[in-house]
Formats: C-alpha cells, sequence, structure tokens
C-alpha cells in the first residue's frame, strides 16, 4: 500500500484470523454478523485511541475518592452507510453505548458504479461530535466520499471512515478526496474487477448480513 498518512490498514492476528473466517462462503448468516461486529469492536478500540474528548470526574473507591477521566457525553456519533454498515454499528456500541446513530442511505448505480443518495436522518447536533463513517466495504470509494461530503456540508469537522475490506482504488480515491478525514481499513485486498466488486473480497456485505441473496 502506498504511504497514505490518513489511511491506517489493521496489521493484527486477531483480525487476519476472523477476516479469514469472514471471506469464506461456507460462513453462516449469524457467524457473518457476528463476526462483523468484533473485527468493528477491535478496530474501534485503535481507531479512537486519539481525539476522543474526556471530563474529569470525581470516583468514590471503597477506599478513597479520587478524580479519573471519563469520556465526555454525547461525544461521538455513528453514521452507517445504508445497508451494509448497520452491521458494524454494535461493534462500536459495544465500546461507546450512548453514542448516536445517524444513517445515510446510498445505493451504487449498476450501470455507472456511482452511489446514489435515497435517505440521511442525522443527530440534530451532529456539528459537535466526532462521527464514524461505517462502511463494510471501501471498493470505488464514491459512498464513502459522498457521506463525508454530505456529513461537511452539515458542519461536521471531525469525520473517520471505518471499513472492514478495501479495494486500493477505493483508498486511493477517498485519500484523494478527503485528505483530512481518517480512514480505517481491516484488510487492504488486491484489486477491483470490471464489475468494481473487490477482489478476492467477500461477496456481497449487504446480502450476507441479511439473508437476501
Amino acid at each position: 500500500m502506498k504511504d497514505y498518512k490518513n489511511v491506517v490498514i489493521f496489521d493484527h492476528p486477531l483480525i487476519r484470523h476472523k477476516i479469514a473466517i469472514l471471506r469464506d462462503e461456507k460462513t453462516s448468516m449469524k457467524e457473518f454478523r457476528e463476526l462483523i461486529e468484533e473485527i468493528t469492536t477491535l478496530m474501534t478500540y485503535e481507531s479512537l485511541k486519539e481525539g476522543v474528548p474526556t471530563v474529569e470526574k470525581e470516583v468514590k473507591t471503597p477506599l478513597e475518592t479520587c478524580k479519573q477521566q471519563v469520556i465526555k457525553d454525547n461525544s461521538i456519533a455513528i453514521v452507517p452507510i445504508l445497508r451494509a454498515g448497520l452491521g458494524m454499528v454494535n461493534g462500536i456500541h459495544v465500546l461507546f453505548p450512548s453514542a448516536r446513530v445517524g444513517h445515510i442511505g446510498m445505493y451504487r448505480d449498476e450501470e455507472t458504479c456511482q452511489p446514489q443518495e435515497y435517505y440521511c436522518k442525522l443527530p440534530n447536533d451532529i456539528q459537535n461530535k466526532i462521527c464514524i463513517v461505517l462502511d463494510p466495504m471501501l471498493a470505488t470509494g464514491g459512498s464513502a466520499i459522498a457521506a463525508v461530503e454530505l456529513l461537511k456540508k452539515k458542519g461536521v469537522k471531525h469525520i473517520k471512515c471505518m471499513h472492514i475490506i478495501a479495494a486500493p482504488e477505493g483508498i486511493k480515491a477517498l485519500h484523494e478526496a478527503e485528505p483530512d478525514v481518517q480512514i480505517y481499513c481491516a484488510v487492504e485486498d488486491r484489486e477491483l474487477n470490471e464489475h468494481s466488486y473487490i477482489l478476492p473480497g467477500l461477496g456481497d456485505a449487504g446480502d450476507r448480513l441479511f439473508g437476501t441473496k
């Protein structure tokens, strides 16, 4: 992978192990959903180690009172790109249960491979939050770019994108279009095929999550 300063590709044996099972065409829908959530949780731990606002809180232990740092309430928003991004939401909620959730609906035009927006519902004060855009697959990068641009128009300044499987073409496109956005990918695959599907990939993440194939 090229050295993009705003791109992180994870290199962790546990993530690699789970992705190997995720790719397998024999993996059940139930296990596929669980793996998506587990991988997202592992990625979240690393992706949010910096930049999350904290406040000081007084805590009483069985022995004495002390001051501790806790995450500021209502500081994070999760924004899945429908529909496959929904599968990643619980993976973040495990660590940040109070995070608000917005939704951006995108579908890919099968002829142009360009994203088409059909739905958008965001928290009212989203411009004051760290927004995490979720989509398991970063193929051409079109949907992620469109989602980031929509959030910027809403006044959001701190945006992170999280993807499980990414194509080099999508990473390059998202990096060039949004150099100020942090991009986190569990793995970088080889390439896109002529239909803009990621190879070796894992098939259609939405179909495998929701059993619609």
